[in-house]
């Protein structure tokens, strides 16, 4: 069965997302992190470039606190597109949502740089906080490490914020694709359930049909699909027959109709209400995009 959580779990753990958070940290200096809609933690702690002057803030209860209000704050702000934010410090990050269909499940933030260089009232701000904190003698070196923050002019900032968006766009994706294959110990009537909406994807299937070829009741299969698949029948088939469509959208000798229904919807309106529902976008803009990518 699938979850948000074995979602976000799945993609951290390939090599997809590994690789491709080493090489935006590498790139730009930047904090990378898939994180839930919720988080306990400070959510760049001990990642690479992780700031310094954040990683000891992080010590302290007050300041870890306000953190995670941050973090909050992002979480709501983030619900359908970007959000940019300054923290109590005067640090900005940066949170993208990612989306299984129109379900945000997870959030791609980077951040804690400062879009420009602050001023003596600034500093002197930041340092009466520090020492309200109780740091004390450390104020100095928790200063110092404020001032090894990197500055990122907002321009460049927004160039590296495109970068996450486009990887969220295949993160959501990826998402789409885990939801329809990840399963645990499939029993053999979902299987054979599988193996028969594969085979007449074309047809006007019903759940009843399915069943017969499962050798099992419409009651039980419609049971078993949403405890292995997290998807009740009409959605599963649905994404499949979605993630066929997007496969021969890049052709683009075939006509958004004709592909409709030879991927088995009976009509183009309901075609393109759940192509968008499930990707986020109408079919025409996924193959104009498509399109795009192929040509740069």
């Amino acid at each position: 069965m699938h979850t948000t959580t074995t979602i976000l779990d799945t993609i951290q753990d390939s090599d997809f997302y590994r690789e491709y958070e080493h090489a935006f940290s590498d790139a730009t200096g930047l904090p990378l992190t898939l994180r839930p809609t919720e988080t306990w933690n400070p959510p760049f702690r001990g990642k690479r470039n992780e700031n310094k002057f954040c990683a000891m803030m992080a010590q302290k209860n007050a300041s870890c606190a306000a953190c995670l209000n941050m973090q909050e704050r992002m979480t709501k702000s983030a619900t359908d597109e970007t959000a940019t934010l300054r923290c109590h410090f005067g640090m900005t990050e940066v949170a993208v949502p990612v989306k299984l269909g129109n379900e945000r499940i997870g959030i791609l933030a980077t951040g804690q740089v400062l879009t420009q260089e602050p001023d003596q009232a600034q500093l002197a701000q930041v340092e009466k906080s520090v020492r309200k904190l109780g740091f004390n003698g450390d104020t100095p070196k928790a200063m110092a490490a404020y001032m090894e923050t990197r500055i990122m002019p907002r321009n460049q900032l927004t160039g590296f914020v495109r970068m996450l968006e486009n990887f969220a766009e295949h993160l959501s994706v990826r998402s789409n694709q885990i939801a329809l294959h990840q399963a645990n110990a499939e029993p053999i009537a979902i299987v054979r359930a599988k193996a028969y909406i594969n085979e007449n994807l074309q047809e006007d299937l019903t759940l009843a049909d399915v069943a017969k070829a499962s050798f099992t009741s419409t009651f039980y299969i419609c049971k078993l699909f949403k405890r292995h698949t997290g998807l009740n029948f009409t959605e599963y088939v649905s994404r499949l027959r979605v993630e066929r469509a997007k496969e021969l959208l890049a052709n683009p000798n075939k006509r958004v109709s004709e592909i409709a229904f030879e991927v088995g919807f009976q009509s183009l309106t309901h075609f393109n209400r759940i192509f968008r529902r499930i990707v986020g976008e109408s079919p025409t803009v996924f193959r104009d995009k498509l399109t795009f990518q192929i040509a740069a």
